[in-house]
């Protein structure tokens, strides 16, 4: 099932999440409507309360075929730092860029209940730091060092190519 994508300014995206406390055939059935719906709106990551639901979960996916699913997620290790640009699926045509640590260490639970810990590099751990910030009532607009047209994010990409 596909959800609609709440848009700022709602006030569901600042409130702060509530961890979850036991993985549900329910959860599990949220996560895949969570990735569906990301894909639909052409994301690389989705949090749960951009589709209205308070609990602390996030899918990300960079890569195909390479989808995280957070449960609980906890940065417990940040190195370097990187500024790009961002978008958010709750803030259409809106971009700017942001810092954000090059390299994170996240440990979270999986669907299975496992507890992971991953090493993210670049742009992955761009989009997991994203969708964290989600889940505490951050929008990356909290964070934009300096804001870029829509129609000027081709030539800023070009101008930047080395950075």
């Amino acid at each position: 099932m596909r959800y609609p994508i709440l848009i700022h300014p709602d006030e569901q995206l600042r409130k702060p999440c509530e961890p979850i406390d036991q993985i549900t055939d329910e959860l599990v059935v949220l996560l895949e409507d969570m990735y569906e719906t990301m894909v639909a709106h052409d994301g690389v990551g989705i949090a749960a309360p951009q589709i209205g639901k308070n609990i602390q979960v996030a899918v990300v996916e960079v890569e195909e075929n390479d989808r995280f699913e957070l449960i609980n997620p906890r940065i417990i290790d940040r190195k370097g730092k990187d500024i790009d640009i961002e978008g958010c699926l709750s803030m259409p045509h809106v971009f700017g860029t942001v810092e954000r640590a090059e390299e994170i260490t996240v440990r979270y639970f999986d669907r299975d209940g496992d507890e992971i810990e991953v090493t993210a590099f670049g742009y992955l751990a761009r989009a997991i730091q994203h969708e964290i910030d989600h889940l505490h009532g951050v929008l990356f607009t909290d964070k934009v060092i300096e804001r870029i047209a829509e129609e000027d994010l081709e030539s800023y990409y070009e101008e930047h190519l080395d950075d």
